[in-house]
């Protein structure tokens, strides 16, 4: 019998946890869980479990993204997506609630069916990316339901609805009635085009944001990358805007929105604060492709850059607080900007000048 390579024991190592782990959760819950009680069930030592694992709070977090990139990736696609706003935001509904804990779930069992963050993110930086996911969420939302004019408004708003109805849901198991939210989600298309919940105002400050730097660097692009929206590869080699933004600035995203843009997202931490951006993104990813034709996802990619190595090539650092853009045209960057406000810089260069 051939002898496992140390990657291959190793991924056979972090499965195993990630089983127990799962078993863990779901008898105790999050809060009650025990490290020692996942590393006997797994079989290992604890020290074996915190070599691959930072802590009982980056081990709940990879449960909960490993159920929802399982379900993202086991996503059909309909043939074509609802015919209305309304219809669509419906729709959505449906699949999002389909996570809500019947009566008879236990607590413990129904936090994790809910991917509940109560007690998880308790830190500055994950509640600040929690912040920002949401606006991202809102954006990716509204992107799909229309792509020229998004209602970011209205999407906030059916998730709020959608967010409210789950912490209901995790203090009494049961309460809510499924059909009615989804009603109400669907009645939420009309305000998409009244004045009140439409596209909103953009962002104050970026009537002051500096034009982007006219530069000539070699550009290398990275390998291996991949949209988490789609779950396609991504190939930066052609032109296009790049913008690498910090788990704490995702919300730029709706300020460089625009067709061909790539956002690289980095943390600092990729155990934990990673891992809650990967969770959400895959969450949302999956409830979009059950909803929407391939063709109505939003025309944006979101690339997770865990090992940092665009965030490299764009010369860009990898912390919560990142913003970094660059147009790249014929094989090279040809504009640049850093800090706030600098992919809706560079998405509005000309490089004609």
């Amino acid at each position: 019998m051939a002898r496992l390579t140390r990657a291959q024991q190793q991924e056979r190592t972090r499965a195993a946890v990630l089983v127990a782990a799962r078993r863990e959760f779901t008898e105790h819950g999050y809060a009650d869980a025990k490290v020692d009680r996942i590393a006997e069930r797994a079989d290992l030592t604890r020290g074996a479990v915190y070599s691959n694992f930072a802590g009982k709070r980056a081990l709940y977090l990879a449960v909960l993204t490993d159920d929802a990139e399982r379900a993202r990736d086991l996503a059909r696609p309909p043939l074509r997506s609802p015919e209305s706003t309304g219809a669509a935001l419906g729709a959505f509904a449906r699949v999002w609630l389909e996570r809500l804990p019947l009566a008879g779930d236990t607590p413990a069992s129904g936090h994790l069916q809910l991917r509940s963050l109560s007690g998880v993110v308790d830190t500055a930086p994950t509640r600040a990316a929690l912040a920002e996911l949401l606006r991202l969420e809102a954006l990716l939302l509204a992107l799909s339901l229309d792509a020229d004019t998004p209602p970011v408004r209205t999407a906030d708003l059916a998730l709020t609805l959608l967010h409210g109805a789950a912490g209901l849901a995790e203090k009494a198991p049961g309460a809510g009635d499924p059909f009615d939210l989804s009603r109400a989600a669907e009645h939420l298309g009309a305000l998409a085009s009244g004045p009140d919940f439409g596209p909103g105002e953009p962002p104050p400050h970026l009537a002051y944001v500096a034009p982007a730097r006219a530069v000539r660097e070699p550009w290398t692009p990275p390998a291996g990358l991949r949209d988490e929206l789609t779950g396609e590869p991504v190939d930066l080699g052609g032109d296009g805007v790049v913008v690498v933004l910090g788990a704490g600035r995702l919300g730029a995203v709706r300020e460089a929105v625009g067709e061909g843009a790539t956002f690289v997202v980095v943390t600092s931490d990729p155990a934990e604060t990673g891992r809650l951006v990967r969770l959400r993104v895959a969450d949302l990813a999956g409830c979009l492709r059950r909803v929407f034709a391939p063709g109505d996802l939003p025309r944006v990619r979101i690339v997770l850059d865990e090992e940092g190595t665009a965030a490299e090539a764009v010369g860009a650092a990898s912390d919560d607080g990142t913003e970094t853009a660059v147009r790249v045209r014929g094989g090279e960057i040809r504009a640049r900007a850093e800090g706030y406000g600098a992919g809706h810089a560079v998405s509005r260069t000309d490089l004609e000048r």
